[in-house]
């Protein structure tokens, strides 16, 4: 017969479930001597208000007193996401003042520029974010990996047919040998050792090779349907709009394939943890975009064409100074084609390509219903666009650290142990 006085099997059970909750648990205390499960209750008590901490939603609290924490990652993490949003943040001061100069012609003017402008940044950013986003996570992983195992570095120096550094000890002369010899040995070591400076990342070579290629699709496409894409925007055959739009958007879409490698090149460069780089270049393309502005537009009177060949022009001088730089430390020609991670990059950017696409549709048909209710409204638009995109991209700086120093952290994590990598996690999600 069972004992009435002790509690049952699936009484004990329920007791347990519900000692999750603390309500419950003060009820027990209260009528303990009641139900005679003073002792369980006491034990289970113990537990629950510890458990709170594993609650899900806790998880990303248990860190906080790490996001401000003056340590080795935090002064990293400020090295690389100060210069990165600053580098964000200087187009669309840039972009600000085209508008300002654009203003001085004309509001027709200023809001058939918008809709350009408007057209031309959301089809490039449905390339661009994609492609940087994958680039900065690849390069930064095969960055680490390659500087964990020398012995990855010496297998492709040997398929590159560049000596390794045993080959050229057999090649230095012993004491004694020919001092001409030793001469000529000693520069083929220099050279050999300046080669090896230059190191091949793939990633890096797939992602210009991508930028490059859908730059020059991208310019194709806008200039041979500037004016339909307009006319889906809003802008009707009979507006005064049509001609100033379609003949910035033209101009402004040859410089179409340097904006994509530019933007390829400051992935490879965010992958290496270098946002100082793109900085500099993207500083010095600005201020010539800003100092060819005035002089193109009323100087020469070229109206907004005049503001789209300086663009234009301000975005080749970002590519050659980044491709300058970037030829210093990556060889970035492939061995064979069989080297580009194509299958890699259009496998991992077609999942942020759907993200992409929903966000930018929501501009595209803001400024779309803008430009149909007349140019003042497409201006105003244009402004408040200009604006609001100078103030929102200073977080992304944040968000370039965190890609770049987590994956850095994934593809060590043979050494380091993925455990060591959740409070930069949740510093991150703190941030």
């Amino acid at each position: 017969m069972q004992d009435i006085g002790a509690p049952s099997v699936s009484l004990q059970l329920c007791i347990t479930s519900l000692n999750k909750l603390p309500l419950f648990v003060w009820f027990l205390k209260q009528h303990n001597s009641e139900f005679g499960v003073s002792d369980m209750a006491e034990k289970e008590s113990i537990h629950s208000f510890g458990d709170w901490r594993r609650i899900p939603i806790c998880t990303f609290f248990q860190d906080a007193r790490l996001v401000f924490k003056a340590d080795s990652l935090g002064r990293e993490i400020l090295s690389i996401a100060l210069p990165a949003a600053m580098a964000l943040t200087a187009d669309p001061i840039a972009s600000l003042v085209d508008t300002a100069f654009i203003g001085q012609i004309g509001p027709v003017e200023l809001a058939a520029v918008g809709v350009s402008i408007a057209l031309f940044n959301q089809v490039s950013r449905i390339a661009i974010f994609p492609l940087v986003s994958v680039t900065t996570s690849f390069v930064a992983e095969e960055d680490t990996l390659s500087g964990a195992n020398p012995q990855t570095e010496e297998g492709r120096c040997l398929e590159a047919g560049q000596p390794t550094d045993t080959e050229t000890k057999e090649l230095l002369p012993q004491k004694g040998g020919n001092v001409h010899n030793s001469d000529f040995v000693g520069e083929s070591f220099n050279i050999a050792k300046e080669e090896r400076k230059r190191r091949h990342i793939p990633s890096a070579s797939s992602a210009i090779f991508i930028g490059g290629i859908l730059g020059l699709i991208q310019a194709i496409f806008l200039i041979s349907a500037a004016k339909p894409l307009l006319n889906f925007m809003g802008v009707t055959s009979d507006s005064p709009m049509l001609h100033p739009a379609k003949q910035y958007l033209k101009l402004r879409s040859l410089g179409a394939p340097a904006v994509l490698l530019s933007l390829a090149m400051q992935g490879v460069f965010r992958g290496f943890k270098d946002t100082k780089t793109p900085l500099y270049a993207t500083v010095a393309g600005d201020v010539t975009n800003i100092a060819l502005d005035p002089l193109f537009m009323f100087v020469f009177r070229l109206g907004v064409s005049g503001a789209a060949i300086a663009h234009v022009i301000s975005q080749y001088l970002i590519s050659v100074i980044l491709l300058w730089r970037l030829l210093e430390r990556v060889d970035l020609i492939p061995p064979s084609i069989n080297h580009l991670q194509l299958d890699r990059f259009l496998k991992n950017g077609f999942l942020l390509l759907m993200r992409v696409i929903a966000v930018t549709f929501c501009v595209t048909l803001a400024a779309s219903l803008a430009a149909r209710q007349g140019p003042t409204s497409m201006a105003a638009f244009q402004v408040c666009l200009q604006v609001w995109l100078a103030v929102s991209l200073l977080a992304d700086g944040l968000a370039v650290a965190g890609q770049a120093i987590l994956a850095c952290a994934f593809a060590n994590k043979t050494s380091a142990g993925p455990q060591q990598l959740h409070p930069e996690f949740y510093r991150w999600v703190w941030f």
